[in-house]
């Protein structure tokens, strides 16, 4: 199938300096966790995009000195000769498909807290960073400021080494460049400070010597905030945006524009979480910028629709659409649109889970919508291709939620005959739910996918409304092999991870006590006045907070957590969703557990009124302060219970207590995948499916199979031994 002719315009070609892109999709610089350090991961990863049709992908932001070192989190590295040949392996697997790579050279400032190497950064002027904990970078003279431009300089003569075809100086997310640019950092009075073409100069002329450096060779490029959204304090889109554009063009120091909007601290701004964000949200700032423009525009917008991507282009809003969220959903967007696969796009959610690793500094990358993301490399796992089935045994799937929907799909990608049995009238599972809170239906992507390629895959049957299903139904209904994935609950009895036990008078068959389910699956009834008690962490208990206040509800949040959804701080939906509390006067209690509740009344105690230290022992003939001396009392109509997800696994149980009776009945194995073995993200649940889908023939699919991991050998000539070294004593 030939993709639709309005299409055509994302497939032309467009110069971009010295080199040729082959088309308007571009992988924007984001993290995955592999740094240079990592380098199979990181060509992998890039290297699958470039296959599935990408113009252009880079690396992740690459620091060009220790002075810039972002421990904890992962970052890229161009500090030597052995970063080049490691990022060299990413771009040659992106040439082999006619890619081109590009590096973001990042250098950090006052947001560099060089955890590993214990450098002082250098920047504009000496301040504490707004981003990091006890960051401060020293104010550069005017030998730092000719250091720090040839810090760039042979990060980009390195970078050339290394194969790449597109050179950044990285200035946006309040980075170094920008903090030279803004008001709100630079407080100099020299050249480099007070006046807009001072505070520009630093940038200007850091371009100025990169492009002689390595311009004949490279493409120049430069990731711009437009509007770090500080008001006149920082940069605005129609003042000094614009008036930096303009300067840095009229000059010809550029090859290419990557635009946006936004700061570090709140970088939420840019990468926008859908629960706020729609795509293309930041085009009002960046349009005026696009018009000033005088080399070719990128941008992102966590675009998923081909209309939409078309138009931007046709519009002249952009001449390069800008993607990292969707590149890692769907790594193979422009071979499907460009085959006309239009339906079998599998499309961003903009849950950020994928940003949240990075947020929490190490690990590596993940997605809901794409279990092999960041599997490339180290388990070999490719998102269009499944390796084939020798055994010709039927799988019966129960519960269709998000790992069995995907365990499913996977299966019959594999050529298994899977019949997928779910209870309720629809599949989906926990995402039915989820998508009826406030801002997050665009996560239900994550069902209609998988409904879509279930629908194509002939060897897959698709039962639901077919009610619960029983040990003896599973052990009776014929299938050689069985997965479970039945999902998970909220705890009806206010079980959490304080006391590990049951709450006294909590009990959700109560009229007054309800969980999540039971307000959105079957409208329980709920009082004025609702207090949400959460142990989650995470969306479900501010999301359903915000549910009953868009209600018309009077709601206040209990956590034993020091502050409302702090996952929520890794995925950057945490400073708006502060602020839809505040302007939905949503009211918060936290640091508090309960003892008791009561009809109408919830007691309890502030978790660390034990004293200046930890003491357990009561006095004769008195409870620990621990065990709630010191108390509130919250009155309430409605409490709502998030502390826990229980496993539905009362199916495996029953069978697993009858298991002398499996090859009786011809079953060989019974596996569970996703929360039903074990609640966690529902990436989780997806991942685990998926995985033990491409597992299946090994001796126990339940646990994962080794993966490649890269490492460092002790005693390889490379990494000399500590007795080889001079030391100094």
């Amino acid at each position: 199938m030939a993709r639709n002719p309005k299409h055509d315009i994302l497939f032309e070609p467009i110069k971009i300096g010295p080199k040729t892109m082959k088309n308007r999709f571009y992988q924007v610089p984001h993290c995955i966790g592999a740094g240079s350090e990592k380098p199979g991961t990181q060509a992998g990863h890039r290297g699958m995009k470039a296959e599935g049709g990408w113009g252009a992908c880079c690396t992740e932001y690459c620091s060009i000195s220790p002075e810039a070192d972002d421990c904890h989190r992962v970052s890229a590295r161009i500090w030597d000769e052995g970063d080049v040949i490691n990022l060299r392996y990413m771009n040659d697997s992106l040439h082999k498909h006619g890619a081109l790579g590009g590096v973001e050279l990042w250098y950090g400032g006052s947001h560099a807290p060089c955890m590993e190497s214990r450098a002082i950064s250098y920047g504009p002027t000496s301040q504490a960073s707004e981003f990091e904990y006890l960051t401060y970078c020293h104010e550069a003279d005017l030998d730092d400021i000719k250091h720090l431009q040839n810090l760039y300089v042979e990060a980009a003569k390195r970078s050339v080494q290394a194969g790449f075809d597109i050179v950044y100086v990285y200035g946006a997310h309040s980075y170094l460049p920008l903090q030279f640019l803004s008001k709100y950092y630079n407080h100099r009075t020299d050249g480099y400070g007070g006046s807009f073409e001072n505070r520009a100069r630093f940038w200007v002329e850091t371009l100025e010597k990169v492009k002689a450096a390595v311009g004949h060779e490279a493409a120049i490029a430069t990731r711009f905030a437009v509007d770090t959204l500080y008001g006149s304090d920082g940069i605005e889109a129609l003042d000094e945006g614009i008036k930096f554009v303009e300067l840095v063009d009229s000059k010809g120091l550029l090859d290419l524009w990557d635009l946006n909007v936004g700061d570090i601290a709140e970088w939420g701004e840019d990468a926008g979480p859908s629960r706020f964000y729609k795509a293309g949200h930041q085009r009002s700032w960046t349009d005026d910028c696009k018009k000033a423009a005088k080399v070719p525009v990128l941008g992102v917008s966590r675009e998923t629709s081909p209309d939409d991507m078309a138009a931007r282009i046709r519009e002249g809003r952009l001449d390069i659409l800008g993607f990292a969220r969707p590149s890692i959903a769907d790594p193979f967007i422009p071979k499907k649109i460009e085959e006309g696969r239009y339906e079998d796009i599998r499309e961003c959610i903009g849950c950020n889970v994928c940003i949240s690793r990075w947020e929490i500094g190490g690990p590596p990358m993940i997605c809901t919508q794409n279990a092999t993301a960041n599997e490339e490399y180290r388990r070999g796992w490719h998102p269009e291709k499944f390796a084939k089935t020798k055994d010709s045994c039927s799988v019966l799937v129960v519960g269709a939620g998000p790992a069995g929907m995907e365990c499913a799909r996977v299966l019959g990608e594999r050529g298994y005959d899977v019949h997928l049995r779910e209870a309720d009238a629809e599949i989906g599972g926990r995402i039915r739910k989820v998508v009826k809170y406030p801002g997050l239906a665009e996560w239900g992507r994550v069902a209609i996918y998988r409904q879509l390629q279930l629908q194509k895959l002939k060897n897959v049957e698709v039962h639901t409304g077919i009610g619960k299903m029983t040990a003896e139904d599973v052990l009776n209904y014929g299938a050689d092999k069985v997965v479970l994935a039945t999902g998970s609950h909220w705890a009806t009895d206010g079980l959490n991870f304080v006391t590990h036990a049951p709450v006294e008078g909590i009990d959700a068959s109560l009229p007054h006590i309800c969980t999540p389910e039971q307000i959105l699956m079957q409208n329980k009834p709920v009082g004025d006045n609702v207090l949400v008690v959460d142990c989650d962490g995470y969306f479900t208990g501010v999301s359903i907070a915000e549910y009953l206040a868009d209600r018309g509800k009077h709601v206040k949040i209990l956590s034993p957590l020091k502050g409302v959804a702090p996952y929520t701080h890794f995925t950057l939906e945490a400073p708006n969703l502060h602020r839809m509390m505040y302007e939905k006067k949503i009211h918060e209690l936290t640091s508090h557990w309960l003892t008791k509740v009561e009809p109408g009344k919830a007691t309890a105690y502030y978790l660390f009124r034990d004293g200046y230290k930890r003491n357990l022992a009561p006095k004769t003939g008195e409870l620990p302060r621990r065990a709630g001396t010191d108390v509130v009392e919250v009155p309430f109509d409605t409490l709502v219970v998030c502390t826990a997800r229980v496993p539905n696994d009362s199916l495996y149980r029953e069978l697993a207590k009858r298991k002398d009776e499996w090859e009786k009945r011809d079953i060989q194995a019974i596996y569970q995948a996703g929360d039903c073995f074990a609640p966690g993200l529902i990436a989780q649940a997806v991942f685990e499916g998926h995985r033990i889908a491409r597992e299946f023939e090994s001796s126990n699919p339940q646990r994962a199979q080794p993966w490649i991991r890269e490492r460092q050998v002790w005693g390889h000539e490379t990494y000399p031994k500590i007795s080889d070294r001079e030391t100094v004593g």
